[in-house]
């Protein structure tokens, strides 16, 4: 199907993927602008206070940028350039770039002033902050763009006194990230709308004939979306995979899909810096049927069962551990067995279960409050409204079509938390989708 693409329609895929209208690049920026500015004013002096943090300097370098450089509006770095974040203790937080200019930020009207790089001693020995937070971290990727170099540089530049008042800025950048105001909402609710949408196509008759297709033709339709659509992903390739009774068969690979395979796909889009992550489901149907087989739509009515548990029991106003263990109490108080470890499921009858609720936003796996085993830092950070989670669960039933065998589904939408509990943002998983 798709391996034999012609030269010229590979070139005509890669044109569509750099023809983004005049008028829709400046909708986006337009959009991001008004993230930046309602965070800037409505999160930033939360967390800057809340984490005692007096002045918050963000290094970059040309070729070397943080992973913030996109929350913080982006720019032209000609060797080294600053973010800066005062609190004066005024309402607002005061911004300034230092050696970091360009339309786009200029324009966007989001900072005080800019201004050089060798500004930085006399523009931070003015301001005389007690707790200077810089961007370095052991177990948050997104919290850790120093360089060591970088490090050195900051405190050849500041001095040995304002050296010794450098702390970690780990916790304020998981609460400015994490924290959404409701511009950013809204884009992610965009964010989501095209990536279910497209992600749906995938598992249809639209992309897939049964003996034909293989598991990377459908990746590389879905890549050809994003590319059609200008968006991104955190995702290398989209996640295409086949389940069997010794689990997962093969992902994304040229293995022919045929009747009776359990097709999911696991995926995201990237837009205007929001990354959403969700899965979808489908079962080929064998010749003479004309649905899903008991066993399966069973496993994943169970399934479903987990999700709405889930969701009913995430609160804000806890810890992610706190809300973990909940979860788990309401989970095995419904029957459910949870799991020692992934993928650690019993021969017994009942269904097993195991979540990973990570926090999503800014990438696939954002860097907020997490319930999920593989955050263990994040465990212990708050549960606030705004908060996006991936409410992500694997639920192993046995299929009497594979001889007692378990299926293992796995859901996973987006959502956020509000002072009501958790919300979805668009229309989740309701169903195995049927390719004929």
């Amino acid at each position: 199907m798709f391996r034999f693409l012609s030269l010229s329609f590979l070139l005509g895929l890669l044109f569509l993927s750099t023809s983004l209208s005049a008028q829709e690049a400046h909708r986006r920026w337009r959009k991001m602008n008004q993230i930046r500015q309602d965070k800037f004013d409505l999160v930033l002096p939360e967390v800057m206070r809340e984490n005692d943090i007096d002045m918050w300097i963000v290094m970059c370098r040309e070729g070397s940028f943080d992973p913030l450089y996109p929350d913080l509006g982006e720019g032209y770095v000609a060797s080294t350039g600053y973010y800066v974040f005062t609190d004066r203790g005024e309402g607002r937080i005061e911004r300034a770039a230092l050696g970091i200019s360009g339309y786009l930020l200029e324009e966007g009207n989001t900072y005080d002033y800019f201004g050089s790089d060798l500004e930085l001693k006399a523009y931070v020995e003015e301001r005389d902050p007690q707790r200077i937070g810089l961007n370095y971290s052991r177990h948050i990727g997104g919290a850790d763009g120093l360089s060591h170099s970088g490090y050195l540089e900051l405190t050849e530049v500041l001095g040995e006194k304002y050296a010794a008042r450098f702390v970690s800025a780990e916790k304020l950048v998981s609460d400015f990230r994490s924290r959404r105001v409701a511009s950013e909402v809204a884009v992610y609710g965009e964010a989501c709308e095209l990536a279910y949408t497209i992600a749906e196509r995938a598992l249809s008759n639209e992309v897939i004939t049964p003996g034909v297709t293989t598991l990377e033709d459908v990746a590389w339709w879905m890549k050809e979306q994003l590319f059609r659509h200008n968006l991104a992903s955190s995702f290398g390739m989209p996640s295409v995979y086949v389940t069997g009774v010794r689990g997962i068969l093969a992902t994304s690979s040229d293995r022919i899909i045929q009747r009776g395979d359990v097709l999911f796909i696991d995926w995201g889009v990237g837009l205007m810096n929001m990354y959403t992550d969700m899965k979808r489901m489908a079962y080929v149907l064998r010749e003479g049927e004309t649905s899903v087989p008991p066993g399966i739509q069973n496993a994943f009515d169970q399934a479903v069962r987990v999700r709405r548990i889930i969701k009913e029991t995430i609160k804000p106003g806890v810890t992610a551990k706190e809300a973990e263990e909940a979860v788990y109490a309401a989970l095995t108080a419904a029957g459910f067995n949870k799991m020692k470890g992934f993928n650690q499921f019993t021969d017994g009858d009942v269904t097993d279960v195991i979540i990973g609720c990570h926090s999503v936003g800014n990438w696939g796996h954002g860097v907020g409050p997490s319930i999920a085993f593989f955050n263990p830092v994040r465990l212990g950070y708050e549960i606030r409204p705004t908060n996006l989670l991936s409410i992500e669960l694997f639920a192993y039933t046995r299929l009497p079509e594979w001889g007692g065998k378990k299926l293992r589904v796995a859901l996973e939408d987006d959502a956020i938390v509000t002072e009501r509990g958790v919300e979805w943002i668009y229309p989740v998983n309701p169903r195995v989708q049927v390719i004929k």
